[in-house]
């Protein structure tokens, strides 16, 4: 919500004034996409927490070319330095495109990943925080969400609607 450091941040879009908001999960400063907003700390603990395995989508555009054996090794797994990675799902989208899923949310989990096997991101784009999708949303613009998302989301959550 807040940078040390005085660069922008989730505060400078948002009225703090009305009422206390969390995010969801968080965005470095080279990644974009998906945030969600909420005032429920239960929500937001469960989202975050690797035990309820809440899978997050990113898009990814590369350079160079991917790799021979590149989806083998990231579905298997990567032995980083703070312990095993990977990925649960794998798509080559295009030339330069791919999609992956994960369900942790470690320190620069994907760059690190993608660094391990030799490629270099040039976008992170995180289009879907478990059932939710960024969708036709534009950058720097929000939604509220509508009463289906909110409840596929507490169902996927395990909280009750």
């Amino acid at each position: 919500m807040f940078d040390p450091e005085g660069r922008p941040s989730l505060a400078d879009f948002i009225d703090l004034r009305t009422e206390r908001l969390f995010h969801v999960g968080r965005l470095d400063k080279d990644s974009e996409g998906l945030i969600l907003l909420t005032n429920d700390g239960d929500l937001t603990f469960r989202a975050t927490h690797p035990s309820f395995g809440l899978e997050k989508t990113y898009i990814i555009e590369f350079d160079g070319r991917l790799p021979t054996g590149v989806e083998k090794t990231l579905l298997k797994g990567i032995e980083l330095e703070d312990g095993m990675g990977r990925v649960l799902n794998f798509k080559h989208l295009s030339p330069q495109w791919l999609e992956v899923t994960i369900h942790e949310g470690r320190y620069h989990i994907i760059r690190r990943l993608m660094e391990a096997v030799g490629v270099d991101v040039l976008r992170l784009i995180r289009t879907k925080f478990g059932p939710i999708s960024l969708g036709e949303t534009l950058e720097g613009r929000w939604r509220d969400l509508n009463s289906a998302e909110l409840t596929s989301l507490q169902v996927a959550l395990e909280i009750k609607p």
